[in-house]
């Protein structure tokens, strides 16, 4: 039975077309589904070119967050979703979420967690001055952007540094990041330590 992924998007989706390039029926794994939080985000565009079911959940359309909440947990239940991968989902999910998806979901950010959580994390490392950024892959918890750390890829900053060209190395970072992530995660080699469960493990490639 193949490993069923549902991403979720707000806008143009290229991280979702990095895991239909490289992930999507391939070693066992199926983008089930994808979900939006705008109904004109360019990624359903993609989604549609690979044959991808989707739907729209945009908050207006709900009574409020909470509703819309359930609404795409039970849209995701219908379809047997295995793993919820966040891919540029510009909402914040409740706990009741969170909860019915415990350590299925997962996010990537443009930032070496902790460091610079939320929006604007690249505008906030170099106004920083830091030496060295990155981009992280995540479980998602009921905190933004804290849950326990999966992947990190890290790369010097010099200056003076336009905030575009960081953002262009910050995506080709995730298009890499993320589907690797995908990928381990379906295999079962990522593991959440029993006795730390800030901790993830992983388990080596064939392990």
């Amino acid at each position: 039975m193949a490993f069923r992924v549902a991403v979720l998007i707000s806008g143009e989706g290229t991280n979702l077309q990095a895991i239909l390039d490289t992930v999507h029926r391939r070693e066992g794994i199926e983008v089930a589904c994808v979900g939006s939080s705008r109904r004109d985000a360019p990624g359903l565009r993609r989604a549609a070119g690979a044959g991808v079911e989707t739907a729209v959940f945009e908050l207006a359309a709900h009574p409020d967050r909470a509703a819309r909440d359930r609404a795409l947990a039970d849209w995701l239940d219908e379809r047997k979703i295995d793993l919820v991968v966040l891919a540029g989902f510009m909402e914040v999910l409740g706990a009741e979420f969170i909860r019915r998806y415990r350590n299925r979901i997962v996010n990537v950010h443009p930032a070496l967690l902790p460091a610079f959580p939320g929006v604007h994390a690249v505008q906030q490392a170099l106004e920083h001055g830091v030496k060295v950024t990155g981009v992280t892959v995540h479980f998602v918890d009921e905190e933004v952007d804290h849950g326990p750390i999966i992947l990190q890829e890290a790369f010097g900053l010099s200056y003076p540094s336009r905030i575009a060209e960081i953002e262009e190395r910050v995506h080709e970072i995730e298009h890499r990041l993320l589907p690797k992530a995908v990928r381990m995660i379906a295999a079962g080699r990522v593991h959440l330590d029993l006795d730390n469960p800030r901790l993830v493990r992983i388990d080596d490639e064939g392990g």
